[in-house]
């Protein structure tokens, strides 16, 4: 009897030994445990600063992706307005919009009609270029009134909630005029390319008027304009007042309150061979910087806002408007005064490299906000 019972003490101490070894495999199980739970918070630190570096996205920036844009126009013609509109579509495109154009071709009722157009459509906001108080106030009115944001370029509106953009008018006309009237020595003969019932035009002649009052000396013997077809008519009105004053200093030079009116002027010049009589724009397009770059071409110098910027300016005001924001309601772009004196002679430049030669030209950061540049790095990164 006795060996069994030895055996039962040694079983006992066995199982003891046992159970202390599972107890301090349990308490290093344990104590790893702890230890990886002790380590967790330092991932999550570490997690947490990785996500302050690239925040989560806001909700507010996020809802402004995938917006459907119209741009109503007056009228789609020259580069100037192909520039335009590629600013617009570009940074929609930037913002993961998209933008429906709808062209009127200088008809104001058809523009009138394409602004109900977009309203009925619902589209998330709208952007107006060009058109008068009389033809869109109403259509504007309704859009608002549907919660559509509206920002305009140069189509003289005064709207409550409505943000107009345009450039600085007066002052790119007074540039080009006081750089014709030092040319000229301040007397001359002068021809007036301009046409009324355009709010940009208004305000061009009002530079116009305090110019003539300025240099009584300087002459104005002829005046013209017409927006249709406003390049070849232009060209043919300058032909025949080229054979009415056909003497070399009858003409010291050309206004042109735009360019297409510039471009005109400058072909019929050129053809007649009339290099003594000088072109002065407003506007800028790749193809009228050509034309200015040309030692051949009478169109000399011009001065504008760059037309691609004026496109993205006017598409970020509006999406500030979708934003929730409360906007300014009238925008002024600064305009340059760019004259050939200023370019290469040996290499042809574009409205892209303008300000490698031509100081202030370029891309401009206005109506650009933070969240807006956020978007636009939230677009890129998909």
């Amino acid at each position: 009897m006795k060996q069994p019972k030895r055996l039962g003490v040694l079983l006992a101490l066995t199982l003891a030994f046992g159970l202390v070894l599972s107890a301090c495999g349990a308490k290093n199980n344990n104590s790893g445990a702890s230890e990886s739970a002790s380590a967790s918070p330092a991932a999550s630190a570490s997690a947490s600063g990785s996500a302050s570096a690239s925040p989560a996205a806001d909700p507010s920036v996020e809802s402004l992706k995938g917006k459907k844009i119209a741009l109503i126009m007056q009228f789609n013609q020259g580069t100037f307005s192909a520039q335009y509109v590629d600013g617009v579509k570009d940074q929609v495109a930037k913002y993961g919009g998209e933008v429906t154009v709808l062209a009127s071709n200088n008809d104001l009722n058809t523009m009138a009609s394409n602004l109900d157009t977009a309203v009925n459509q619902k589209f998330d906001g709208i952007l107006i270029d060009h058109g008068n108080a009389d033809a869109l106030t109403a259509g504007v009115n309704k859009a608002l009134a549907a919660g559509i944001p509206v920002v305009e370029f140069d189509a003289g509106l005064n709207i409550d909630g409505v943000t107009s953009v345009a450039q600085n008018d007066q002052v790119m006309a007074e540039k080009t005029l006081e750089q014709l009237a030092s040319d000229a020595g301040g007397k001359g003969n002068i021809v007036k390319v301009w046409v009324a019932g355009f709010a940009p035009m208004e305000r061009r002649q009002v530079a116009y008027k305090a110019f003539q009052e300025k240099y009584p000396d300087i002459k104005e013997i002829a005046a013209f304009g017409n927006a249709n077809n406003p390049q070849l008519d232009t060209q043919t009105q300058m032909e025949a007042i080229l054979k009415q004053y056909p003497k070399k200093g009858d003409i010291t030079a050309v206004w042109a309150a735009w360019d297409e009116f510039a471009k005109g002027a400058a072909n019929a010049i050129k053809q007649a061979g009339r290099d003594e009589i000088k072109v002065y724009g407003i506007d800028m397009s790749d193809e009228d910087l050509a034309m200015i770059q040309d030692p051949t071409s009478p169109w000399i110098a011009s001065a504008a806002v760059d037309p691609t910027t004026i496109g993205r300016v006017q598409v970020r005001y509006l999406y500030q408007k979708l934003h929730g924001d409360k906007t300014d309601a009238r925008v002024e772009l600064e305009p340059i005064y760019v004259s050939r004196d200023a370019l290469p002679k040996d290499k042809k430049v574009t409205t892209a490299d303008l300000s490698q030669y031509v100081k202030g030209w370029g891309e401009s950061d206005q109506g650009n906000t933070d969240y807006l540049k956020q978007l636009e790095q939230s677009v890129a990164a998909k």
